[in-house]
Parts: structure tokens; sequence; C-alpha cells
């Protein structure tokens, strides 16, 4: 059963998951629009949304000048992104054949970039150097088991008075029965312990089959995730919550500009992402 709580370690969910994240990456190369990038002024829709958001916490001068780690960044299409808008960026992803792509795709479009293979839960033992930004965004955070370990990552590699920040889908979204006809909650909202063993030789962009169907990803509550990154010594200097996604998590959904959202009549009953910044002291 799609979601049910499976008892599974990190390493071979990992080994799972890493290969259905391979099989993923020519079916998001062809989807993702690459295209559009040989204009020169292209950014990805997720990058747009993000910069409004993260602009009023950065210098005058926005992110040119600043070192930005992107972390889980897949095919590169957001890294490529941030840095047309001035970042220098190193791109973190656990997948070969995602940083392929990814070297590939910057190196066709002129644009310089580090990319490193690791999880994302050692990447201060992989990463050379610290940074002014660490970002991540949309569809992060239920891959990892630890967030504690996630936190002390992002802790680490940022400067003093570096910045952090994360869009990404809500928990109390994740909670939903996607296939019901009305907002109803299905799945765990608070961690279990346990992993959610899922089923689906699918994926959210592109019409592909993915020949390792099965994942495992981890429910996290909001007050999990804020809680990791205040205790990882993380000071909030923002947060917020959104109603549109940038990806349709239900058949329900309704395209908007920017994205999906549910149909009118329930679109302000349940957060579909949160936004946090939050500081290095």
């Amino acid at each position: 059963m799609n979601g049910s709580n499976v008892d599974i370690d990190w390493e071979s969910a990992r080994h799972a998951n890493k290969e259905n994240w391979e099989d993923r990456v020519p079916v998001h190369a062809e989807a993702y629009g690459l295209d559009a990038f040989d204009d020169p002024e292209h950014l990805s829709d997720v990058v747009r949304d993000d910069l409004a958001s993260l602009m009023p916490f950065l210098p005058p001068a926005g992110l040119s000048g600043l070192d930005l780690c992107h972390l889980q960044c897949h095919i590169g299409t957001d890294t490529v992104s941030l840095a047309r808008a001035g970042a220098t960026v190193t791109g973190v992803d656990f997948s070969p054949a995602a940083l392929r792509t990814a070297r590939e795709f910057a190196a066709r479009l002129g644009i310089e970039a580090t990319w490193v293979e690791t999880d994302v839960l050692d990447a201060r033992a992989a990463v050379a150097g610290d940074f002014d930004v660490v970002y991540t965004s949309i569809g992060t955070v239920t891959w990892l088991d630890d967030l504690d370990r996630w936190a002390a990552q992002i802790v680490a590699l940022l400067r003093p008075g570096g910045t952090f920040f994360i869009r990404d889908g809500h928990p109390a979204l994740y909670a939903l029965d996607e296939e019901a006809p009305a907002l109803t909650t299905r799945y765990s909202y608070f961690a279990t312990g346990h992993a959610q063993q899922w089923d689906d030789d699918s994926t959210y962009a592109g019409d592909g089959r993915i020949a390792h169907a099965r994942t495992y990803e981890w429910p996290h509550a909001l007050s999990e995730i804020l809680g990791a990154l205040l205790r990882a010594g993380l000071r909030l200097v923002h947060f917020d919550e959104g109603r549109t996604l940038p990806w349709r998590f239900s058949e329900r959904m309704v395209e908007v500009p920017g994205g999906y959202a549910w149909p009118v009549h329930e679109r302000d009953l349940l957060p579909c992402t949160y936004t946090i910044v939050a500081r290095r002291d």
C-alpha cells in the first residue's frame, strides 16, 4: 500500500531512492524545458518565486558576489538560475546522472559552477569552503530521515552572518490523500520513526516511466523542521506559508499563475508550502 509505514535502515532506503532518482534524470531533462535557458535572462519559476522571498534578507546587491551552496540540486536548473542572479554557485546532489546533466547543461550555457556528489547529510565533509547562502527548495526534506543531522550540515556550511533559505511542500499537504474528492488526511503528519514506502513508476514532470519505482520518504512536522534548525543554532528571520505549488500534487489541483492550487473554495483551508529564512550569527 502506498504510504504505508515500514521499518527500513537509512542505507537501504537511500539506495532505493538513489536508483529512482537516477531513472528520473532523462525524463526530467526532457520535461524541464532546458531550451528555454538559451535566453540568458531566463530563470526557473522556482527561483523567481524564491528570490522574491529571499531578496529582503540579502545585501543591497542581492546575490551578486555571494557564494551559494544549493543542496539537493538535481539537474541544475535552479542552480543555474541562481548563478544568473549573481551568485557563485556550488550544486550538491547524490545522483551521478543528475550531476552529469547539470554539468553539461551549465557548460552549454557558459555558466561556471561547482558540482559535488554527496548525500546532503554528509555535505560538510564533501564540500570545500563555506558560503554566504545555503539554499534548498521544493521536494527536499521528506527524503531525509535525520533533520538534526541535516541542520548541522547547513550551519557548518554557512559563514557567520550567512543565510539559509528553504521553501518546500508543507507537511500538512503531505498528510492529505491526494486521490480523495475533498481535503482529507490519510498519512502521518508527525514523524513516526518509520519511513513511508511508495511504489510509483511515474514522476512529477514528464511522461516517462521509472524502472526503479519504489521509494522511501519520512514525514516531518513543521515543528520538527523549525526545531532542528533552531537547535543547530540558526536564528529565524522569516517564516511564511503559501497557497500554490510548482507541481500538481493532486489531479484536483488547478493551474494558476506560478503553479497549481486547490480549487477556489478550498484554497484558504490549508497551506501548500512553507518558507523559512534563517541566519547563522
